[in-house]
């Protein structure tokens, strides 16, 4: 019985938790070394103490030069889980049809539903998305999108106008329910008016065991840590999320805020 002194998007993620602990998940469970991305995004800016410096990285450095594109290779994620399929038995096809194929895949609304197997956008001659990456890191780099445009995006003013921790209790309950419906989340990650971090991230897991401190704690991609899943915390008791520490951050509370589940988010 759902009594009238509950918030009503607290009555919305009781019936949306039912009916997505009922449905099935959709797909094969998401691996990291399979389906994620083998380069990096790297950052703009130096850091210090995991604070942003206003010394820029140095140009004549390649592994800098693919900068500002966490929001796409995030979302990009979602998209080839979503919308391609990999052959390694097939024949590989050239960099030209390559370029062709991620950009159909990346032209794909993030928030529609997956397709079927025979109607995917095949990727021949390898495994998964990460032995492609790896091998053609080049030809997605050019493919995958422009992150310039990611900043102009109407829903990052919500990290101005949405800072109420009822606001990440609402955002919580939601990414609960898209990780029991088998899908995936992307989180943009402010602490505004503060600049510790300004980022985007794919949450697709939650961690198994109980955490002996209350916390409950998520599996993430990063696209500036390929190399291994991190860790973003949910506190209940105060209301706020918390992520992993490293060179590029501070380590600590941030806000969420869920990207491309829906059109204009």
């Amino acid at each position: 019985m759902i009594h009238g002194n509950r918030r009503p998007w607290a009555q919305l993620f009781l019936v949306a938790l039912f009916l997505a602990l009922t449905r099935p998940a959709s797909g094969a469970p998401f691996i990291f070394q399979r389906d994620t991305f083998a380069f990096k995004n790297a950052t703009v800016l130096k850091y210090k103490n995991g604070l942003p410096t206003l010394q820029r990285q140095l140009a004549a450095d390649p592994t800098n030069q693919y900068t500002r594109r966490c929001f796409v290779m995030s979302r990009a994620v979602v998209q080839f889980r979503k919308f391609a399929r990999f052959d390694p038995h097939e024949p590989a096809i050239d960099d030209q049809e390559l370029a062709g194929r991620i950009r159909a895949v990346t032209r794909r609304a993030p928030w529609d539903a997956p397709l079927p197997g025979d109607q995917r956008i095949p990727f021949p001659g390898y495994k998964n998305l990460r032995e492609l990456s790896e091998a053609k890191t080049n030809v997605f780099e050019k493919n995958l999108g422009s992150g310039f445009a990611t900043y102009f995006r109407p829903a990052n003013a919500r990290m101005i106008f949405e800072q109420s921790p009822a606001y990440q209790e609402k955002t919580h309950a939601n990414l609960e329910v898209a990780l029991a419906r088998g899908d995936l989340f992307v989180a943009y990650l402010s602490t505004f008016p503060k600049l510790e971090i300004n980022h985007t991230i794919l949450i697709y897991g939650r961690k198994s065991g109980r955490s002996k401190d209350g916390l409950t704690r998520y599996l993430v991609y990063d696209p500036n840590h390929p190399e291994a899943p991190r860790e973003l915390t949910w506190s209940p008791g105060n209301r706020a999320f918390a992520y992993q520490k490293d060179i590029d951050f501070v380590g600590g509370f941030v806000r969420v805020y869920q990207c491309y589940g829906k059109p204009l988010q």
